[in-house]
């Protein structure tokens, strides 16, 4: 699909653009209808009403094709239907450790600036610079404008999209980028932390006071920019995202999720420790309980600035994992691996499960295979009634069960 293993090009924009459009799942099965050339020719004048220049609008628009590739693209994801032990172990791998600190090293200067600035801190920059692009590396290689012109045209989330479009349009017109500059990922994604363009034209910063914002191959105003989009999303200065945490064997499992906060001392009392064993730090601040691989696997307290990495991307398997990569890079050791054997679905049985659920009235958001809140919610009323442990993570057990086996 993509290269999962050096980079996530194209992935920020799936979860942004999922968690902006409703409906989603239900338009996926779409028509397209009429004519891609006259739909660019409405486009072309919406985009004279909106003051470009005849020059941009040529540039930018001239020669575009609808590519059925890229709907294909955006109508087949499943990546994010992997657990977190086997994304998390693929994804912050020993490279992007050692090259992620070298880098926080090598720019601490800047690093130190944009926490002053903006209060996000170094690590929680890099960690969405290493799964985004491996570090710049790989920022796609698709015609950007013509990715957006097909999905803008697409009939799935065309309102998203025209938008994304007239941005990268304006991004021009400002002299950022030249049209044929505009190469990313297949969503629209550009540059080393895959902005899309809105997000580029809106909060890209010249950190580096050249008179453009290039995010494609300047570092400072990629590592600025990054910090102002995370700051946009509701960053909390001096404030922690995540803390691994162990849990005892047995507790009330229905106050773990995102949905329930609690303070340290609440926590504590049910026999939540530090990773070590040793009893919790109280920050005077609200968590919760985050199982992404359920009661068995590993546990983590999960903090107001959680709900950022939400923002940049809704996939509960990669929020957890920036976060936790983040916290790693700020100087955390791997993450113990729970208390027991997990028990993992794979993505045929999970969409089995998701059906089974539907036609039992539960809402999952579709049966796409991916365990996303509304999938989750659902097992976890679905624990309930059976008597289960409440962690929302569905199992091997749960399917047999629900399939009467």
């Amino acid at each position: 699909m993509r290269r999962l293993a050096t980079g996530m090009v194209g992935l920020v924009a799936l979860g942004a653009v999922l968690a902006g459009a409703a409906g989603a799942a239900e338009a996926a099965g779409c028509r397209n209808t009429g004519s891609f050339d006259r739909w660019l020719n409405d486009f072309r004048a919406e985009a004279k009403a909106e003051g470009l220049s005849r020059r941009t609008i040529s540039s930018a628009l001239d020669g575009l094709k609808f590519d059925p590739s890229i709907v294909r693209k955006d109508r087949a994801q499943s990546v994010f239907s992997q657990s977190f032990l086997k994304f998390s172990n693929r994804m912050v791998s020993s490279y992007r450790m050692k090259h992620g600190t070298r880098l926080l090293r090598e720019n601490a200067t800047e690093f130190a600036d944009l926490e002053r600035r903006y209060g996000v801190p170094g690590p929680v920059i890099v960690g969405f610079w290493g799964l985004e692009t491996d570090f710049g590396a790989n920022i796609g290689n698709l015609p950007v404008l013509n990715s957006l012109a097909t999905l803008a045209f697409d009939c799935r989330r065309p309102d998203l999209f025209r938008g994304q479009l007239m941005s990268a349009l304006k991004l021009i017109e400002r002299g950022d980028l030249r049209a044929d500059q505009m190469i990313g990922a297949w969503a629209g994604e550009l540059g080393q932390l895959q902005f899309l363009p809105k997000d580029y034209y809106e909060l890209g910063v010249d950190y580096n006071r050249n008179g453009r914002v290039d995010l494609l191959r300047e570092v400072p105003d990629v590592l600025a920019s990054g910090a102002a989009l995370i700051k946009s999303h509701g960053w909390r200065a001096n404030e922690p995202w995540l803390v691994e945490v162990r849990v005892p064997r047995s507790m009330p499992w229905e106050e773990a999720g995102l949905q329930v906060h609690h303070s340290e001392g609440t926590w504590s009392k049910w026999g939540v420790t530090k990773r070590d064993g040793s009893a919790l730090r109280s920050t005077g601040l609200e968590s919760s309980l985050l199982l992404p691989m359920g009661i068995n696997g590993p546990a983590f307290l999960a903090y107001p600035n959680f709900d950022v990495y939400l923002q940049w991307n809704q996939s509960f398997v990669y929020a957890t994992t920036a976060a936790y990569f983040a916290t790693r890079l700020a100087g955390a050791p791997p993450r113990f691996p729970g208390n027991g054997e997990v028990d993992v679905l794979s993505f045929d049985q999970t969409k089995r499960l998701q059906r089974i659920l539907e036609g039992r009235g539960y809402d999952v958001g579709g049966a796409d295979g991916m365990i996303g809140a509304r999938t989750r919610d659902s097992v976890r009323e679905v624990q309930a009634k059976l008597g289960l442990p409440v962690d929302g993570y569905p199992t091997q057990a749960l399917l047999r069960r629900l399939s009467g086996n």
